[in-house]
């Protein structure tokens, strides 16, 4: 993994000199997938098994030095001491279960290994431990990467055509309202989510990551719906005799806050890695998966590249083979930038900065007046 500081910081010198606001092109590229994996080295695609287990368990270790320091440690300082460690162990532990969330993601696109039932099984194991429903989510985000772009069938963050704005969106355009709106969606946006389909594709009827009948699924599927439900209730179980036992306060700050600021990571990775001005979206009559895997944009996330295990810094490249493990993205990425050009997207903005920039210019998306393009359309903030 030594190489991600190594990219993080060429492509910074390199690449933020450009415009990180300037569109990418809509015509359709000049290359084709098959051509973009030429360019990468075939050792790329290969999935290690020892190798992607070395990273679970490096990041499992973590999880148990920081619990251990947090109950054995913490208690024993004085204030405000206590305070500042507990609020670095919340932070700590949380980024550090985003990387095993990571992998566990992987194991969804079949990355972690060549196995399809061991992926699973991880996976399963992983994400239910993180309260996330494994198989629900595993075949609603494999939709996302099936219509990635398209403003009829996306899975999520589906921008809005201004003339379906709520009648307050305008009133929450300000700085007020951008800071009710931030705290909001990084606080209730994924459990909300995966409860009520929140930030997700319109549906006609209800929708829920838990609900084995919700339109997401197909009826091939619901049996594994049922399954991702009995590993959070699992989990839930798990957690009320904890509390019983330890007492809530004690769950909330060993378990609860961390995954509190997992969930909001993960709403920022996405939301950063989907939304920006430059990206366009497309109608049914322009959209082709090639060119809506490659409206995403890559970003760095300074020291916690690493402990993401480089999620967020070739997300492009994620869109177009996600079944490449984490440890071969960085190379890959850097491998096809040449090919792609001015297709491939980077913005090195600082990740507080672009926060604020994105959530300002990204409030609908419109056509451009007089386009010739009539199926593109572009993220808007003026009313």
């Amino acid at each position: 993994m030594g190489g991600v500081g190594n990219m993080s910081n060429t492509t910074t010198r390199t690449e933020q000199k450009r415009n990180p606001l300037q569109r990418v092109p809509i015509s359709k590229p000049p290359f084709t997938l098959g051509d973009i994996k030429k360019a990468i080295p075939p050792h790329c695609f290969q999935r290690s098994l020892f190798r992607s287990f070395s990273y679970l368990v490096q990041d499992l270790i973590l999880v148990y030095i920081f619990y251990y320091i947090a109950t054995t440690y913490i208690h024993v300082l004085q204030s405000p001491y206590c305070y500042l460690a507990w609020s670095a162990y919340w932070f700590i532990q949380g980024c550090v279960c985003v990387g095993i969330w990571v992998i566990a993601h992987e194991c969804g696109h079949q990355a972690f290994s060549k196995y399809p039932w061991i992926n699973d099984i991880v996976g399963f194991i992983l994400h239910s431990a993180l309260l996330t429903p494994y198989f629900s989510w595993k075949y609603s985000h494999r939709r996302h990467h099936s219509n990635t772009g398209s403003l009829e069938h996306e899975e999520v963050y589906v921008p809005k055509l201004k003339s379906d704005l709520r009648w307050y969106s305008k009133y929450l355009n300000n700085p007020l309202g951008r800071v009710i709106a931030l705290s909001s969606t990084f606080t209730l946006g994924w459990p909300l989510y995966l409860a009520c389909n929140a930030l997700g594709r319109p549906y006609d009827r209800f929708a829920c990551h838990f609900y084995p009948y919700s339109p997401i699924y197909s009826d091939r599927e619901r049996l594994q719906i049922y399954m991702s439900d009995v590993g959070v209730i699992a989990t839930t179980y798990v957690l009320s005799r904890v509390a019983f036992a330890r007492g809530l306060a004690w769950v909330a700050c060993i378990y609860g806050v961390p995954l509190q600021i997992t969930n909001g990571f993960i709403l920022l990775i996405t939301f950063l890695n989907h939304t920006h001005s430059s990206l366009p979206h497309y109608e049914s009559s322009e959209w082709d998966w090639l060119r809506g895997g490659l409206a995403s944009v890559d970003r760095d996330f300074g020291m916690l590249n690493k402990i993401f295990h480089s999620a967020t810094l070739t997300h492009v490249l994620h869109h177009l083979f996600p079944t490449m493990p984490h440890y071969h993205a960085i190379e890959a990425t850097k491998a096809m930038k040449p090919l792609l050009g001015e297709y491939y997207k980077f913005d090195g903005t600082p990740i507080l900065k672009a926060v604020w920039r994105d959530l300002n210019l990204c409030i609908y998306v419109e056509k451009d007046e007089g386009s010739q393009e009539k199926g593109i359309f572009w993220y808007r903030n003026k009313f």
